[in-house]
C-alpha cells in the first residue's frame, strides 16, 4: 500500500513537471523507476513464498498421512500384543497339561512293563524244561510273545495239534488264566514253500489260519481259557523271522505265536486319559 502511495505521489509530481525544476524532476523520475523495480522484486518474492507454502502444505499432508498410518499400526500392534499374551498363556497351560499327561503315560507304561516282565519270567520258569529251539519267550514292544515251533505242534503240512504239545500248551494256558486281565492273540506263520492241494489247507494262508485257530480251540476246550479273550488268525508266509533261502531259516519261520497283551478296551482307556488341568 505504501508503494502505491509513493507511485501516486510520483505521478502527481510528474504531472507537475512544468511546475518543478529539472533537477527535481530527475530525482523524482529516478525514485519512480526504483519503485517499479522494487515492485517487481516483491512480486517475485510473493510467488516464491506461494510456491514454498504449497510445497510445505504438501509435505504437511504427507506427514499427516504417515502419522495416521503409524498410529493405526501402533494400535494394531497393541491389540495383537494383548491377543498374543493371551495365546502365550494358553500355550503354556497346554504345555503344562501335556507334560502332566506324558508323566501319567510313563507311569502307566512303567507299570505295564513291570507286569509284562513278571509274566514273562513266570512263563520261562514254567517252560524251563522245554527245548529252547521249540519255545521262545520274550517281551517285545509292551507285550509278551511266546513263539512255538511247528515241529512241536503239528505234522508237516497239517494243522491238527499233536498230543505231545499238550503239556506245553497246558503250562502256557495256566499263566494266561492267572493273568485274566490280558488278551490273547494267536498267529500262525509259515515259510514260503507253496502248498498244492485241492482240500484244506489249500495254501499257506489256509495253513497258517487253521493252525492259529487249532491252538485257540485247545486253549479254550482243554484248558479253560475264556474264548472272549482270544483272537486267532494266520499271516501265511508274510511275517518271516529269517530268510527262506535256507533250511534253518524256513524252520524258524514255521511257527505259531501266542501274544499276551493288555485287553484292547484297557489299552483304549489308556489312550483316552485326559490330561489333568
Amino acid at each position: 500500500m505504501k508503494i502505491f502511495k509513493i507511485l501516486a505521489a510520483s505521478a502527481v509530481v510528474l504531472g507537475m513537471t512544468s511546475c518543478v525544476s529539472k533537477k527535481q524532476y530527475e530525482a523524482l523520475s529516478s525514485n519512480y523507476k526504483q519503485c517499479i523495480e522494487n515492485i517487481g522484486e516483491r512480486q517475485r518474492e510473493i510467488q516464491d513464498l506461494k510456491s514454498q507454502n504449497a510445497s510445505l502444505s504438501s509435505e504437511n499432508n504427507l506427514l499427516k498421512s504417515q502419522h495416521d498410518a503409524l498410529k493405526s499400526s501402533l494400535d494394531a500392534c497393541l491389540s495383537n500384543s494383548g491377543k498374543s499374551s493371551a495365546n502365550i498363556d494358553k500355550l503354556v497351560g497346554e504345555i503344562n497339561s501335556s507334560n502332566a499327561y506324558i508323566k501319567q503315560l510313563i507311569a502307566s507304561n512303567a507299570k505295564n512293563d513291570s507286569l509284562n516282565l513278571a509274566l514273562s519270567n513266570k512263563l520261562k520258569r514254567s517252560l524251563d524244561n522245554v527245548t529252547d529251539q521249540d519255545v521262545q519267550v520274550k517281551v517285545l514292544k509292551g507285550v509278551v510273545m511266546i513263539s512255538l515251533s511247528d515241529k512241536m505242534l503239528y505234522k508237516t503240512g497239517d494243522y491238527n495239534v499233536l498230543p505231545a504239545a499238550q503239556e506245553v500248551l497246558g503250562k502256557v494256558a495256566k499263566v494266561i488264566n492267572d493273568y485274566d486281565k490280558y488278551s490273547v492273540l494267536i498267529e500262525g506263520n509259515t515259510d514260503n514253500v507253496a502248498l498244492n492241494s485241492s482240500s484244506l489247507p489249500r495254501d499257506n494262508w489256509d495253513l497258517s489260519a487253521l493252525r492259529g485257530t487249532s491252538i485257540a480251540k485247545v486253549l479254550q476246550t482243554q484248558f479253560g481259557v475264556d474264548p472272549a479273550r482270544i483272537t486267532a488268525g494266520g499271516r501265511s508266509e508274510y511275517n518271516p523271522k529269517a530268510t527262506n533261502m535256507s533250511v534253518s531259516g524256513r524252520a524258524e519261520n514255521r511257527r505259531t505265536e501266542i501274544i499276551i497283551m493288555p485287553k484292547l478296551d484297557e489299552f483304549m482307556k489308556l489312550m483316552d486319559i485326559t490330561p489333568k488341568k
